[in-house]
């Protein structure tokens, strides 16, 4: 643990560089913040340091609701985005957005659906629909050029709702029916 010294000198200066080294609790409000909080400096002595967030918890404070000390670097939310995102991918891969919608997807990651298609717009570049649609295709195409099975069979084995959307799908992408796809892929391989 860094001295009173440091840590007080950092946090008035809010210095960036402690992000997430310590934390300040306030024992007149029994909250504790970041060192680059942005509320008005308590008195230095009503303020002790803790080396972690767990440790000022520990201690009987709550999180500041301004700087949100749980996202401090070095925390394990501090990875927020690209883990939120690459939770809702193992979703999606396990069939989230066949038995359910994309509000229900962001909901179980605990964040709105406006937030999830901005997070996939940054980490992904598609949204989550998107996503899930493409993976559904490719499952189908892989069924295609490896079984027998009819095409109602791949349509609902690689997620798609209906045949319907199966065969709209793979117009949309592949500019023919799945049909065709499988005849030109088996062409290839004879």
């Amino acid at each position: 643990m860094l001295s009173f010294g440091v840590c007080n000198a950092a946090r008035l200066r809010r210095d960036a560089r402690y992000d997430g080294r310590f934390f300040t609790a306030v024992r007149t409000t029994r909250i504790y913040c970041r060192p680059v909080c942005p509320v008005k400096h308590p008195l230095t002595r009503n303020v002790s340091y803790y080396p972690t967030a767990a440790a000022a918890e520990a201690a009987g404070y709550r999180p500041c609701l301004r700087c949100r000390p749980e996202t401090a670097p070095f925390c394990p939310a501090w990875n927020g985005t690209r883990s939120t995102v690459a939770r809702a991918l193992k979703l999606i891969d396990s069939g989230a957005l066949e038995r359910g919608s994309v509000a229900a997807l962001a909901e179980k990651l605990g964040i709105t659906s406006r937030h999830l298609a901005r997070l996939f717009e940054r980490h992904v570049g598609a949204s989550p629909q998107q996503v899930a649609n493409t993976r559904r295709i490719q499952c189908a195409k892989r069924l295609l050029d490896t079984t027998d099975d009819t095409m109602t069979e791949i349509a609902f084995r690689a997620g798609f709702g209906s045949v319907r959307r199966f065969n709209a799908a793979f117009a949309e992408l592949y500019g023919r029916s799945p049909s065709s796809v499988r005849a030109t892929s088996r062409g290839k391989r004879r």
